[in-house]
Order: C-alpha cells, then structure tokens, then sequence
C-alpha cells in the first residue's frame, strides 16, 4: 500500500528544562509559540509569552535575570532591532541565547543579527516545528550525533500480536537499512521479546527502570544482548517476583540514553493504560498502532487516534497496521470499511498466516527467516521503510530501471 505518511526530514531532540520568555510583536506569532508549548519534545520547557517586542524585552530585563532563551519578534526596521539587541547585551546574562523572529528577509541585517550575538533568525511565518527544532538546535553540541528516531508499536487490544511486529519490524530495519536498532520490550512482567529471539539475558529493561539512578551509557552496555547484525534487545525479565508499579517517567532516563546511543529504538508497549503507557506513546517520534478487524479494535483505535492528534498536534498521525486479517470462519470488519471509518488510511494489512507466524514464534525466528519471500515479510519490509522514513527513496530507486525494463519488455514483443 502506498505510504500516505509524511516521514520528517529529522528527528527533533526534547529541549532540556529550560526557561523560555517571548516577546512577540504580531498574536499569530504569540498564538503559534504558546501553541509549541504543549509540544511533546517541550515537555520540560517553561515557555512565557508576552506582547511588545524588542522594547518590551528591554523593560522586562533591566532590574531582572534573563531566562535560558529570549525570543523576540521585530516587524522590521521601524522596530529598530539593531538598537535594541545592543541595548539588550548590556543586560544579558552570560549563557542567555536570543533567538530572533523577523519579517526582513535580507542577508545583510542576517548578518548583523549573528554580529550581535544573536543565536537564530527565523524568517516569520515560523511553523511551530521549526520553532521547536531551532530551540532544540540551541542546546546539540556542536558536531553531535543525530538524535536516535523512537518508534512506539502498540496493540489497540491485547493478543493483536503487536510484539510480533515491532520484534519483526526492529529485526527488518537492522537487516534491510544496516541501521543499529535497539528493541526495547517495556513489557515487564510478561514481555516475549526474549523468545521470539531465543534469548535469556540474566539481565535487561527491569535494572534500568527499578534503578534509574544507577543508569548510565556502561550500565546500558551491559543489559543489552546482541541478537543480530545491527540489532540489540533489552528484554524484560518476565518473572512475577515483584509487582510493576510505574511511575509516570519511568522511562524517561532510558529513552533519553537510548536516543543518544542508537539510531533507532523500537518500543514495544504493552496493552494497558497507565500514565506512563500514556507519557511513552505521546512522547515517540513514530506510533503504530496494532488492529485486529473487530468492533473493539476499531473503537480502541478511533479512542487513540483522537488523543494521539489532540496531544501531539505538530507531529503527523499515528500508523495503522491490521493484523490476521482472513482468519476463517470469522466475522471481520473489511479493511477498507475499516479504514473509512477511522477517517484514515491503514498504513498495511497483515494476512492470517497461522502456521507461518507459528513456526517463526516456536523456532525463536523472524518472518524473513522462515520464508523470506513471503507476502508477510513484504509488508515488514514496507513498514521498515515507511517508519524509517525509506519509503520514498526506495520507490525512487525503482524508477530507475523502468526505462530499462520498458525496453526489454517491446523487445519481447517484437
């Protein structure tokens, strides 16, 4: 099926907790930066905004400290910037960055800006991730890695086999794209990732979430297990002897280092609904959400879909995958009345293949490892694509041999 989704060019890093003060001279640049607000990479960020521009700036911080970021708005040259990014060094506190929005686009008052200190120019109108990312920009060392991509892979009801999916979905990026994946199953109790990739770790997820305190970039070395060229699990230990009782950022620590350590990091997240289950879906740059064809599925992924977009308004919609589709003998919604109702289309329907999926399960095995050509190993690799963002160079790729293959097909008719 065809990727409807839009991949972003990167992946934008949570800006530390800072303070943030604006000073806005337009209400839809006012309007637009308290909107960034609730951004889910803004979480920690304290954003004010207040109307005046630059003048307004100056009067807030002559007998007062200066916040980690002052953005201001200039309108143009009436607004005289230049004299007024002078008169506000004298004020600045050390280590304050100023981040200028502007409606001018000339290359020699850009100049001036960066003269001046000035740490960005945005040319007006700023869409609220651009805004996000140039604040976030504010704060990557230079010459840092890219940020890790985090992809949330959640099922709308229990036994849809999403951990199936995100196990196979980590398996094909590694393989196909050669991109260090880790798997993280933040399943605690009951999370399967360890069999299905014939793995015992003595240790995994459970000493990095019962113990944040202790975690680091060695200690995350260490519970990580090597299961594939590219590809790492951090299991769960899937033993009773305690209760999981999780606070709302348990796992923040661990996505932070994770997404400073790899390129890519599958969640797998189990079917409940806690604060945190919550914090780790709204807070992922990828979701999907797993179906089966049900009236359940189908109510549970119109529920998540409406909070995913009221919660995440800056980022594109959560993906929709339906799994065991053709199952005899059951009554199923069709996919395409599935996807009318949802409003959206289904990123991909997953066949039932019951004794292929059950092979790989019991032999500790992938799709692709079973039977490499099949139509389930097809849609992972498509998913692999899409969520990777791969999607529109492979088909770019493909292009390029339809002149050729043209060719030899009117030879053949000849």
């Amino acid at each position: 099926m065809p990727d409807t989704h839009e991949a972003s060019e990167r992946t934008i890093a949570p800006v530390p907790r800072i303070t943030i003060q604006a000073f806005c001279e337009t209400p839809e640049t006012a309007a637009m930066i308290e909107g960034t607000a609730s951004d889910r990479r803004m979480q920690k960020a304290h954003v004010k905004v207040q109307m005046g521009g630059g003048a307004a700036a100056l009067e807030a911080y002559r007998h007062a400290p200066t916040p980690n970021v002052i953005v201001i708005e200039f309108l143009g040259l009436k607004s005289r910037p230049l004299e007024c990014l002078d008169q506000l060094a004298e004020v600045c506190d050390e280590g304050t960055k100023v981040l200028v929005i502007g409606h001018v686009n000339d290359v020699l008052l850009y100049r001036q800006f960066i003269q001046r200190g000035v740490s960005e120019y945005l040319m007006a109108p700023v869409e609220p991730v651009g805004m996000i990312g140039a604040v976030s920009d504010l704060f990557s060392a230079p010459g840092a890695k890219p940020v890790g991509r985090t992809i949330a892979v959640y099922g709308a009801r229990g036994g849809v086999g999403s951990s199936t999916i995100a196990h196979n979905l980590a398996w094909t990026v590694a393989r196909e794209h050669g991109t260090a994946t880790v798997i993280a199953d933040l399943d605690v109790a009951f999370g399967t990732a360890g069999l299905n990739f014939n793995q015992d770790p003595p240790q995994g997820i459970a000493e990095a979430v019962f113990a944040p305190e202790r975690l680091d970039a060695n200690l995350l070395d260490r519970l990580l297990s090597k299961c594939a060229d590219n590809l790492s699990l951090l299991s769960a230990p899937a033993t009773l002897d305690r209760t999981v009782d999780l606070t709302e950022p348990a796992f923040d620590a661990l996505t932070d280092l994770l997404r400073s350590t790899v390129p890519c990091i599958v969640l797998d997240v189990p079917h409940q609904w806690s604060a945190w289950t919550r914090r780790v879906l709204i807070s992922a740059d990828e979701i999907v959400i797993v179906a089966a064809p049900d009236l359940a599925g189908l109510r549970n992924v119109k529920n998540l879909l409406a909070l995913l977009h009221q919660q995440r308004p800056n980022d594109a919609k959560a993906r929709v995958v339906l799994n065991g589709v053709g199952m005899p003998k059951r009554p199923e919604i069709a996919a395409a009345e599935f996807a009318k109702a949802l409003d959206v289309p289904l990123q991909t329907v997953i066949p039932f293949e019951p004794a292929l999926f059950g092979t790989a399960a019991n032999n500790g095995q992938m799709i692709a490892e079973v039977q490499a050509g099949s139509k389930p190993a097809e849609i992972f690799s498509e998913l692999a694509a899409a969520v990777t963002g791969r999607a529109e160079i492979r088909r770019a790729r493909a292009n390029l041999l339809e002149p050729l293959l043209a060719r030899l097909t009117r030879k053949k008719a000849s």
